[in-house]
């Protein structure tokens, strides 16, 4: 989806996560940019916002959101309120008590899943949360994230033939009314 098709919520997200400074990636990139997810998702209005813009991206037949921690999990919980579908919580790693699961949540054995992310960049998070639902028994169909921070139109080398969809793209973002803050 491009910017235009929700200005005001584009700029909102803009406003409120994008900061300018020096940052280390995930991925351990260096960035001048950096959108701080958590300045949005903390905010009650933007995550129902972006969460209803996500579910439109939603392919026919998901039966399953699977929100990855720590940034997936609000947006897939809203999507989830938004949506009426189930939510599972997909961790870096099992726990060693409890459950000792690394997917959390309902059942998800022969289910077709939508993996949820807030911002990806490239994607080893969730070709790491793709393993944990496969082992689960989940069938991954899709990847939706509500910032595609990446190179080019969205997508994973290492997923073929997974649908990736993103609700905004970090440069048409960029491109939006409120500039950064410096930190």
């Amino acid at each position: 989806m491009t910017v235009a098709a929700d200005p005001d919520l584009a700029a909102d997200l803009q406003t409120a996560a994008h900061l300018t400074g020096r940052f280390v990636l995930r991925s351990g990139a260096v960035s001048d940019v950096y959108f701080d997810k958590f300045r949005f998702e903390s905010d009650p209005g933007l995550p129902r916002r972006v969460a209803r813009r996500i579910v439109a991206l939603l392919s026919p037949g998901v039966e399953v959101l699977a929100g990855l921690e720590l940034g997936g999990v609000p947006i897939a919980t809203a999507m989830a309120l938004e949506s009426g579908l189930p939510v599972v919580f997909v961790r870096k790693a099992a726990k060693a008590y409890g459950t000792c699961r690394a997917v959390e949540g309902a059942d998800i054995a022969g289910l077709r899943v939508a993996i949820i992310e807030d911002v990806i960049s490239t994607g080893g998070a969730i070709v790491a949360g793709a393993e944990r639902l496969s082992e689960a028994g989940g069938r991954v169909g899709e990847v939706i994230c509500a910032v595609w921070r990446g190179a080019g139109e969205p997508a994973l080398a290492a997923l073929p033939g997974v649908r990736i969809a993103a609700a905004f793209i970090q440069s048409d973002l960029m491109a939006t009314r409120h500039p950064g803050r410096d930190l």
